[in-house]
């Protein structure tokens, strides 16, 4: 055996067929395993794998056992004379094993290889190639020296920024996301640190194999896709604890005295500093607008409060300061409230939505206003001047945000999506697919790949289509490449329905054309449907003594009501195993929509098409008709 691959998956089945059909197309020709080690998915990974790939070697786990572990299961088993880890998230070329292999076979002093990765908008990923992080150079890292001075030798070693991302060198790190090695090196070094549950490995193993005599080697004559983001998000303060608790383990085993003591008080100090930039920056990329409309909309009112004091009250404090600090700012959570529940933070934005956010959080404010003492009611005229101000300044700045970003005026316009379909036979299909998401405004068709950027420049295309049954991927690659990094990349699959890409390489960036297309699925129908099981969870708080005779089987109730109140589970959601792991955002239901027809004896098969019924044409109505209808099986 030539080659043993091994791949750790964990719930990213579409991203792990794309990369085992190109690892298909890859072996051809080669003495080669491919393990799959899956760490408890529960997206349908391992029945994808068993229909569409019966070649490889599943080694399912019950739990995530972690990278290291997973990666040293499928390692055990191994027979090839190379063994190369391979992330489930990247798309290899047909040649690039073969080129691998050749080079280590030529190098009997290289222990492992590493490639050129791109990311899915064809940028060049510099953790392709890494210096061993010794305390200066995480010092770098860690306070953006490195960033800012990338191909500097004294502050770039981290990605050696220094060194020609086309030319073959010698380095002293490799990722973990592409790493081909002797199975001799690594009986000699050990498999990865199972200390190590995620990130930090790679670096671990690489120093292991340089300690033990050989080289490691960055080879840019082949160029493979690894889309990052998907596995793990970058953005998150779990990914600072875990990476820089790697480095910490990493540093504690291979470094000693002085050095040692002087990296981990670093990398705690990194811990808290990073983790605290990037608190900061979630929270502003998730709340600016919240606090923006929140903070616009006060300053509008005291200026009305004043204004009314002075020219109709005549009264400079005729408003209690109760009135500015208390009253003004609960108003205001109830219109930004109900605005979010609209989608009026939703984008593209639309004024329909920001108008009816802020008539329901008015409606909502009178109701409350004709219940509370005389001492609280203020003024209805305040109330209704600044839903207007709250409304205006929504649409406002908006308006603003448009101006910036796409040099529009228009409160609701956004970047048209012009897509270009490069394919042969599957051009059809991929039409048909993009024309079901309904997010193109423009869709041409080409079928000569070679002519990609020149098609694309000419109609100003922002969006490109691969079809992967009519070209190969080295192509495709070499093609995301040249194109530049404005444009969106996708990739059209053989016997697929979803198109597989990432805009981003901190974020998943696939569309699952199923979900895009079906009611349900869709961010405001998401909300609403959540809105509405904490709503009926609370409603049903009071009809406790009453639910005792009206449920069948309460005790099983009270356990549903805090899966439901929790968000576990919903109300109304669907009860099949296959639509349940074909859509991630859909929660198993407590009752069902197929509960309408329970007097039938339905097939799994017939429940599940009444499930993709009930998603497609959803409408929260449903779901008050079903739990009503069926109210007395809710502890079932």
């Amino acid at each position: 055996m030539k080659l043993s691959i091994v791949i750790v998956n964990y719930n990213v089945r579409y991203f792990l067929e794309q990369c085992l059909l190109s690892v298909k197309r890859a072996i051809a020709g080669i003495d080669a395993e491919v393990f799959v080690v899956d760490n408890a998915s529960a997206d349908g990974s391992e029945e994808m794998m068993q229909q569409k790939f019966p070649f490889v070697k599943i080694i399912a786990n019950q739990i995530n056992v972690g990278f290291s572990k997973a990666n040293n299961q499928a390692i055990e088993k191994a027979t090839g004379e190379y063994v190369l880890l391979l992330n489930p998230d990247t798309v290899v070329a047909e040649d690039t094993f073969e080129k691998c292999i050749t080079f280590m076979d030529a190098h009997k002093d290289a222990g492992a290889v590493g490639v050129r990765m791109i990311d899915g908008k064809g940028n060049f990923l510099p953790e392709s190639k890494r210096g061993l992080p010794t305390p200066s150079v995480a010092f770098y890292k860690t306070f953006g020296l490195a960033k800012l001075f990338p191909k500097a030798k004294t502050f770039g070693k981290y990605h050696l920024g220094f060194l020609n991302e086309h030319e073959t060198n010698e380095v002293e790190i490799l990722s973990g996301a592409f790493m081909l090695m002797r199975k001799s090196v690594l009986d000699k070094t050990g498999p990865l640190d199972e200390s190590f549950f995620m990130y930090g490995e790679d670096i671990d193993l690489s120093y292991r194999i340089v300690k033990s005599g050989y080289k490691n080697f960055y080879f840019p004559t082949t160029t493979i896709i690894h889309y990052k983001g998907e596995s793990t998000k970058k953005g998150s303060l779990n990914y600072v604890k875990v990476f820089y608790n790697a480095m910490l383990i990493f540093a504690r085993k291979h470094f000693s005295g002085n050095q040692s003591g002087f990296f981990s008080l670093l990398i705690n100090f990194a811990i808290v500093f990073r983790g605290l930039l990037t608190l900061l920056a979630n929270y502003f990329a998730s709340s600016y607008l919240f606090v923006l409309d929140a903070l616009i909309s006060f300053a509008g009112i005291y200026f009305i409060k004043t204004y009314w004091e002075d020219m109709i009250k005549y009264h400079e404090h005729y408003y209690p300061n109760e009135f500015l600090y208390v009253v003004v700012p609960t108003y205001i959570f109830i219109w930004i409230i109900a605005a979010f529940l609209s989608g009026s933070y939703d984008k593209p934005f639309r004024i329909s939505n920001i108008l009816r956010g802020i008539l329901f959080g008015t409606v909502t404010i009178a109701v409350v206003y004709a219940f509370i003492p005389n001492e609280w009611r203020f003024s209805r005229a305040i109330i209704l001047l600044g839903a207007a101000w709250t409304a205006f300044e929504m649409l406002f700045t908006r308006t603003v945000y448009h101006l910036i970003k796409h040099q529009s005026f228009s409160a609701e316009s956004e970047e048209e999506k012009r897509s270009l379909i490069i394919g042969k036979n599957e051009a059809v299909r991929a039409e048909s697919i993009l024309r079901t998401l309904g997010n193109s405004q423009e869709i041409i068709s080409n079928p000569d790949l070679i002519s990609t950027k020149k098609t694309s420049a000419i109609h100003s295309n922002n969006e490109i289509v691969f079809c992967a049954n009519d070209f190969t991927f080295k192509e495709i690659i070499h093609q995301i490449s040249v194109c530049g990094n404005k444009i969106d990349y996708k990739i059209l699959n053989e016997g697929s329905n979803a198109l597989i890409g990432s805009n981003s390489k901190d974020s998943a960036g696939d569309l699952y054309v199923a979900e895009k297309s079906y009611a349900l699925f869709k961010a405001q129908n998401l909300r609403t449907k959540r809105v509405f099981d904490f709503s009926m969870s609370l409603l049903m708080l009071p009809l406790l003594p009453l639910n005792i005779f009206l449920i069948k089987n309460f005790g099983k109730f009270i356990s549903n009501w805090f899966d439901v109140f929790s968000g576990k589970k919903s109300w109304v959601g669907f009860s099949t195993e296959k639509n349940l792991k074909t859509f991630p955002n859909a929660k198993r239901g407590i009752i069902h929509p197929s509960e309408k027809l329970i007097e039938f004896n339905l097939s799994e098969a017939e429940i599940g098409e009444i499930e993709l019924h009930y998603a497609r044409y959803y409408s929260v109505g449903d779901d008050i008709r079903l739990l009503l209808k069926n109210y007395s099986l809710l502890g079932k």
